[in-house]
């Protein structure tokens, strides 16, 4: 079996474009990969374009370790966020590719289950006021319907500092859902990397009593000693990881002891098997894994895979059914969060197709998502298709 072409769609909506890759071969299976890139679909779409007729025509699905080698090294260059995007959504179409050749699930392909479910957590579901009352009733929503853990970022456009104000503000909200949501579901930190250490510190300590599952991103990624000094300060467990693109770049973090729980995009990060064999070297140094997911219904799938076959593996964030959810009809088999959990799929492959027909109801857009401007928690803002 060979490759004989890749095709990409995006889709669009005001805050984020949702690229989709399908790779065609030469027996007529096609596969399918996904990533959300923020600021660099069309890059993404030019590398691929690139790699396309240097690595990819002609390749052997099978070999897909062999074809990320290539792709990763052969063009000398240090592979950045966009190339392992591109790696990712080839390597994850590989699998999917392998997986219906052989007519078995990509799980049963990375050594089998070690669970039949994966727990879910709850994100974009915060797309309204910012006051305690709406926060309350959105968490409401989020329990009814069955999730039993969700994330939230109450800082609005806080940057190195949050002043006194500010800082009641935030605790007031995180007040409001705990309120909302009980003492039994796990209630997710997020800070993206907005502050000092010192901020960090007294922020967490502020937010104790509401019991966070863990403290995401505390300081932004680049300084490993002030995470750190934040990790050595804070008795709540510390999470980060999203924008790291290579595993090898994850060593010195090991090393440090520093987090808790790793969070790799299977998007950015190189693909499944990528990922798998970071959760494997997480597992020797007692780290969980739960992998930042902003994608579609692909990018859930695969990173279910991991999920299903990594005995680390603690939760999978997933935004798709708050933060235009309609985008779920474009893949048919999206995964489905029932009663807080994605149960195991039985179904070849990834177990899920893109419907180009429906994605095309979902043109590009120039998408945005600036965390420092106001109002950015309600994902809205301005832009238009391209």
């Amino acid at each position: 079996m060979r490759i004989t072409g890749i095709s990409t769609h995006v889709v669009g909506t005001p805050w984020r474009n949702l690229t989709y890759v399908q790779v065609h071969t030469d027996e007529g299976i096609t596969g399918v990969g996904e990533t959300r890139m923020l600021g660099h679909t069309d890059a993404l779409i030019g590398y691929l374009r690139e790699a396309q007729a240097n690595h990819i025509l002609g390749s052997d699905p099978f070999a897909a370790e062999d074809l990320v080698r290539r792709m990763k090294y052969g063009d000398f260059g240090r592979a950045g966020e966009i190339v392992m995007s591109g790696i990712a959504v080839i390597e994850m179409a590989c699998w999917d590719i392998k997986g219906k050749a052989l007519g078995v699930p990509v799980w049963q392909l990375l050594g089998g289950k070690v669970t039949d479910r994966v727990k879910a957590y709850a994100n974009g579901w915060y797309t309204t006021e910012r006051t305690p009352e709406a926060y309350h009733k959105a968490a409401q929503a989020v329990v009814e319907r069955g999730y039993k853990a969700l994330k939230i970022d109450p800082f609005g456009t806080g940057h190195l500092e949050l002043d006194h104000e500010q800082s009641l503000y935030a605790v007031s909200l995180i007040e409001a859902v705990r309120d909302a949501i009980g003492p039994d579901t796990e209630l997710m930190l997020e800070m993206h990397g907005r502050f000092s250490p010192a901020t960090a510190i007294r922020l967490a300590r502020d937010l104790a009593p509401f019991k966070p599952a863990w403290l995401e991103e505390p300081v932004p990624p680049e300084n490993l000693k002030a995470l750190e000094k934040v990790a050595a300060k804070v008795d709540i467990p510390v999470a980060t990881g999203e924008r790291i693109h290579d595993r090898i770049e994850f060593r010195e973090l090991f090393e440090s002891q520093a987090v808790d729980i790793i969070q790799p995009d299977v998007g950015h990060i190189g693909g499944i098997w990528e990922a798998r064999k970071l959760a494997a070297t997480a597992e020797t140094h007692y780290m969980l894994v739960a992998p930042h997911n902003v994608g579609g219904p692909v990018l859930t799938a695969a990173s279910l895979q991991v999920g299903f076959t990594s005995p680390n593996f603690k939760i999978l964030e997933h935004f798709n059914d708050f933060a235009d959810a309609d985008i779920k009809k474009v893949v048919k088999g999206a995964p489905q969060v029932v009663d807080g959990y994605f149960e195991l799929s039985h179904e070849p492959g990834l177990g899920v197709e893109l419907d180009t027909d429906a994605a095309a109801e979902f043109p590009q857009q120039q998408a945005r998502f600036d965390l420092w401007a106001d109002g950015w928690e309600q994902r809205k803002p301005k832009g238009g298709a391209k």
